[in-house]
């Protein structure tokens, strides 16, 4: 799915709109990752078509699923340095607040490595950090 040159052209550069248009879902719900230090913050701007309750209105729920997958995805294959997309294994969503029709932000962190999966817990957010709107955790397994 994404080609080495890529992966290794944004862990050189840090621009990530190669990598990201090479994933055709993560182009088509228009996932975005800036990185600040070591720490990545991966955004979903707002898109009418990523509504799923125009009356709200709010992100379709499938969507912030997709855009927190990708997002623990695409961290792990860059903190892992692997070539490939990583496989998941099983992902478990808490959909704690509406996500209204707003800018969305995503931070993952790697809280258990084995030699064959690794698990990562996902926290989105819209205005504040402190007032998630989901969370996840994610289990990959790594590659042989």
């Amino acid at each position: 799915m994404t080609d080495p040159d890529i992966l290794n052209y944004t862990r050189q550069t840090g621009d990530f709109s190669r990598l990201i248009t090479s994933i055709p879902y993560a182009s088509f719900i228009g996932l975005q990752c800036d990185q600040f230090g070591d720490d990545l913050i991966f955004r979903l701007p707002a898109k009418d078509q990523n509504l799923g309750n125009p009356v709200l209105p709010a992100i379709h729920g499938g969507v912030i699923g997709g855009f927190m997958e990708l997002s623990a995805a695409i961290y792990l294959m860059l903190a892992q340095e692997t070539v490939r997309m990583p496989r998941i294994v099983n992902f478990s969503l808490d959909y704690l607040r509406a996500g209204l029709d707003r800018e969305t932000y995503a931070e993952c962190k790697l809280t258990r490595q084995g030699n064959r999966v690794a698990n990562v817990m996902i926290t989105a957010w819209q205005k504040s950090r402190s007032k998630p709107i989901s969370t996840a955790r994610a289990h990959f397994l790594l590659e042989d």
